[in-house]
């Protein structure tokens, strides 16, 4: 029998394969942005470079719980290798949470996704890789409500989620936006993000059997992601 997050899963994707395919780019390179936590991060690849890092190349401040050593080793470096696309943006930070609410309850509103997705360049395909931390911080879940956001609604989880898909569609109106969810977070949110996406049409691409080293995808873990990620554009999107 199905759990809950893989019949909604289902649901989204009988979803997308309806909508119509995405026109071809004959001559154009496609660009990609990238809007993410820690598990997107590189040393010397993030746009601002004062977004915290959490992948570091070979040296002292290298993770030596992980082994992931270079950036062509990242799951987004081998989705733009693989696929013949151009970085734009990669506005990623280690720690950062959908909502304003981070760890110990501390004030994350300027490294927030809800802050950070206006900044995303001129991209033709927004990737986000989201949500980790807002289930390991225990963020506040909150209500679902899909317009007329106040300040205060934006430290909890459901309404900061709902707020960022429609300022992804606001701002990129012909950008394709995937939503990347990662395995192991709690029901709650898991259930928070596939109803939201589902709601403002963004597809969401639930990640199975991601290997992780120091709670962190490893060099096995990022090949998965990018298998998993480019399986679902081809499948969806023609680029």
């Amino acid at each position: 029998m199905m759990n809950k997050k893989q019949l909604f899963c289902l649901i989204l994707l009988l979803m997308t394969t309806t909508l119509p395919a995405v026109a071809g780019n004959k001559g154009k390179v496609v660009r990609l942005s990238i809007l993410g936590d820690s598990y997107s991060t590189f040393e010397g690849y993030l746009t601002p470079d004062t977004n915290f890092v959490w992948y570091f190349p070979e040296g002292p401040r290298a993770q030596r719980s992980n082994d992931v050593r270079l950036v062509e080793q990242t799951w987004w470096h081998q989705v733009l290798t693989r696929k013949g696309w151009q970085l734009d943006t990669n506005n990623a930070f280690s720690g950062s949470t959908i909502c304003n609410t981070g760890y110990r309850k501390e004030d994350y509103s300027l490294r927030s996704f809800t802050h950070r997705a206006a900044y995303l360049g001129e991209p033709d395909v927004i990737l986000v890789c989201g949500a980790t931390n807002d289930s390991w911080a225990g963020s506040p879940i909150g209500v679902y409500k899909y317009g007329d956001w106040t300040a205060d609604d934006l430290w909890s989880f459901r309404p900061a989620m709902a707020k960022l898909c429609w300022t992804l569609r606001e701002h990129y109106p012909n950008a394709r936006i995937l939503f990347l969810l990662n395995s192991e977070l709690k029901p709650e949110i898991n259930e928070s993000v596939l109803t939201i996406c589902r709601h403002y049409g963004v597809p969401c691409l639930c990640l199975e059997d991601i290997d992780k080293q120091g709670g962190h995808p490893s060099q096995k873990g990022m090949t998965a992601m990018a298998d998993q990620i480019i399986r679902w554009i081809n499948k969806h999107w023609k680029l």
